[in-house]
């Protein structure tokens, strides 16, 4: 089903008109220093189409978990000043979610301005349980802006979740799915729906659980589905494999056999990993075969032979989704599996989707060509959710599916 999206919402015309947009500014933070801002950047060019056509645009976010309550280190005030550095003009901040202030700024925005509202998960109502809490601040969110306003979804990193700033003010207002949300969602049905061949998902991160449903979904689907990450430790233990003190989750085991013996031709897993004997950037490292790591060390990353395995699968394909990097990428000592993966998936030349979260943060953190992949997803959990063939409800209420 198509979506209204945000050129048919200037197609109405925007000029004078306030335009409430829920946008995905969850930036990580060192103090008040934004560490990574790539997703103030992805929601730059709806924030400026609106701009430009003389919309009064008010944005609504959320930064970390505060708990539903104002908390400072969450607050969205780094983010104010950078979207006003990149948008090259000043932009007004609320100093509350519903209150005076928010209605102070909004009522002061000019045609072409933008403002920015304080966290919206400051409110206990934003991620409530309780539907009707929800509703009732999607009501006070779409009376600072007026009966007049459209709402434009462009947090694709939430639209996986029933919160009033996604989902119930879309009930409110006229709703229309922002660039990047509609460039998310179509990015994802090509992979769902009849991609080329071979496809390929490379998976990674640190726990098999957070990402069971998606291998169990995507496994018939595919041709080949690579594991790496912490996540490798739990497969290779379900194989009778020592894995020394790496994570493991041995609450997994047993339904991670299960799909090993329904799944192993197209399963891919490390055969060698870099331990370390501690959780450390300066740790002690070494290079071991997947069955051989030794009793108090831990594996951080895939070795180089794995990483030639998954590059000459990768090598192949023609369709690649990637989310979760291989090793600690962090550390650059255990960085060599995510970039030799990455490298591996940019060298394919396939249409290649890198699904947001740690993922698109190693691309940027490790320096590699963003726009050498044909898709970095913002959205790590909704991406997951999409193919796993979930409903999301923040796109289901655009659509009225919901």
């Amino acid at each position: 089903m198509s979506l209204k999206n945000l050129d048919d919402l200037l197609g109405e015309g925007v000029r004078g008109r306030r335009v409430l947009v829920r946008a995905d500014l969850n930036v990580p933070l060192d103090g008040d220093t934004i560490t990574d801002d790539g997703r103030v950047q992805a929601s730059l060019p709806t924030l400026r189409k609106l701009s430009a056509a003389g919309a009064q645009v008010v944005v609504t976010a959320h930064l970390g978990r505060p708990k539903g309550e104002p908390t400072p280190e969450f607050s969205l005030a780094p983010v104010a000043r950078r979207l006003g550095e990149l948008l090259d003009r000043d932009v007004p901040m609320a100093t509350d979610v519903v209150g005076d202030s928010a209605g102070a700024v909004v009522a002061g925005l000019g045609d072409g301005d933008v403002a920015l509202l304080e966290n919206v998960r400051f409110d206990p109502r934003e991620t409530s349980k309780d539907a009707a809490e929800r509703d009732a601040l999607a009501a006070e969110l779409a009376e600072i802006v007026g009966d007049a306003a459209a709402f434009v979804s462009d947090g694709f990193g939430v639209v996986h979740r029933k919160q009033a700033s996604v989902y119930e003010i879309a009930r409110k207002l006229p709703g229309y799915a922002g660039g990047l949300v509609l460039s998310e969602v179509e990015v994802l049905r090509t992979l769902t729906g009849d991609p080329q061949r071979p496809y390929v998902v490379v998976l990674g991160g640190s726990k098999v659980s957070d990402k069971f449903g998606v291998i169990e979904a995507l496994l018939p689907k595919v041709d080949k589905l690579v594991i790496g990450g912490g996540m490798a430790y739990t497969f290779l233990a379900a194989q009778g494999y020592s894995v020394g003190s790496s994570l493991l989750q041995n609450d997994q085991l047993d339904a991670t056999r299960e799909l090993l013996d329904k799944h192993g031709d197209t399963l891919v897993l490390p055969v060698d990993v870099v331990v370390a004997d501690k959780f450390a950037a300066d740790a002690r490292r070494d290079v071991v075969d997947a069955d051989a790591i030794p009793e108090g060390w831990m594996g951080l990353d895939i070795g180089p032979r794995s990483v030639e395995e998954f590059s000459s699968i990768l090598a192949g394909a023609r369709t690649v989704f990637w989310n979760g990097p291989a090793g600690v990428f962090e550390f650059d000592a255990f960085a060599a599996g995510t970039r030799g993966v990455a490298q591996a998936i940019i060298d394919s030349g396939a249409f290649s989707v890198v699904g947001g979260g740690d993922s698109a943060a190693a691309v940027r953190t490790l320096g590699l060509p963003e726009d050498e992949f044909s898709h970095i997803s913002t959205g790590g959990g909704a991406s997951l959710e999409f193919l796993e063939g979930k409903d999301l409800p923040g796109v289901a209420v655009l659509e009225g599916t919901d």
